[in-house]
């Protein structure tokens, strides 16, 4: 059976200055809103890369799974959760859609809560950072439509020099200060080498997947204000069925496609789209794309 979209949720709250926090905030409306219970979550998947304090150890996913109260106590709730960290920056959720159908279809899992949440180090705003500190969440299950839900996720990588983009610190320079730190790195021309790498690869799953683009929404993660714009004109993709993440002053990133969702279907914007398609494009240069059927 499919894996299909129960709920969405985000937090943009800037007075959550931590990836973890603004995560968790996304998480436990997620739920709220779909009427599920913290313990009825049998996997929970963070997707999130800029982390709080540029912790490495415990996962992301352990603090995160502990503010929403998912299943903390086993032998009292009568089943368990996993949760772990999922890291490929804006192809990271339709990564987690993956793992996420690996689950439902084999029954280890009723619902997977896939989270997101990017931030400085510092949990302060740095202008030279690039990322948006928002977080959001997405609740899977299963589906009975065959005819609906996520179709195959497509992924891609160029096999050129450099990444595009990097993030890393620079234990140099930083001193005493590497919890606060990070410097994040893009190539003159990223943003044109993203643009038509996720065109191409968008165009050829599109072909391969028999998708008629005339009648899709187009879901796009944000490098830049102007990406998901640049990616439909490539693809003929007209202006009305292109979602551009408002109300976020940077790159959500890791949170970009859910945030992106959440948007078109709160708006109505995805009413008059049949299935939308998902196409998140990073650092690497890496690609991911996957159809969603039966928006709603």
């Amino acid at each position: 059976m499919p894996t299909a979209i129960v709920s969405t949720a985000v937090s943009t709250d800037p007075h959550l200055g931590g990836s973890v926090a603004h995560a968790s905030a996304a998480a436990t409306a997620c739920l709220e809103r779909a009427g599920i219970g913290p313990d009825q979550v049998d996997l929970l998947i963070n997707v999130g890369v800029y982390r709080d304090e540029n912790m490495a150890e415990p996962a992301m996913s352990a603090l995160i799974q502990k503010n929403v109260g998912t299943n903390l106590d086993y032998l009292r709730s009568g089943r368990a959760a996993l949760s772990f960290d999922l890291m490929n920056g804006a192809c990271g959720v339709l990564n987690a859609v993956q793992v996420a159908g690996a689950f439902l279809d084999t029954g280890d899992a009723e619902f997977v809560l896939v989270v997101s949440g990017d931030a400085h180090p510092s949990g302060r705003p740095d202008p030279g950072f690039g990322y948006a500190s928002v977080g959001a969440a997405i609740l899977l299950s299963r589906t009975t439509d065959a005819g609906a839900g996520f179709g195959r996720v497509g992924t891609a990588a160029d096999d050129g020099d450099t990444p595009g983009v990097v993030g890393y610190i620079d234990l140099d320079a930083v001193g005493t200060l590497g919890r606060e730190r990070i410097t994040v790195e893009r190539d003159a021309d990223y943003t044109d080498r993203l643009v038509e790498f996720a065109a191409a690869e968008a165009a050829r799953y599109a072909a391969a997947e028999g998708i008629d683009l005339s009648e899709v929404l187009l879901v796009a993660s944000q490098p830049t204000p102007t990406f998901a714009a640049e990616l439909a004109g490539r693809l003929g993709i007209a202006p009305p069925a292109v979602v551009t993440v408002r109300g976020v002053d940077a790159d959500p990133h890791s949170s970009a496609l859910t945030f992106a969702y959440h948007q078109a279907v709160s708006t109505g914007q995805a009413a008059a789209y049949p299935q939308a398609l998902f196409v998140a494009a990073g650092a690497g240069l890496s690609v991911a794309c996957s159809v969603y059927r039966g928006v709603r």
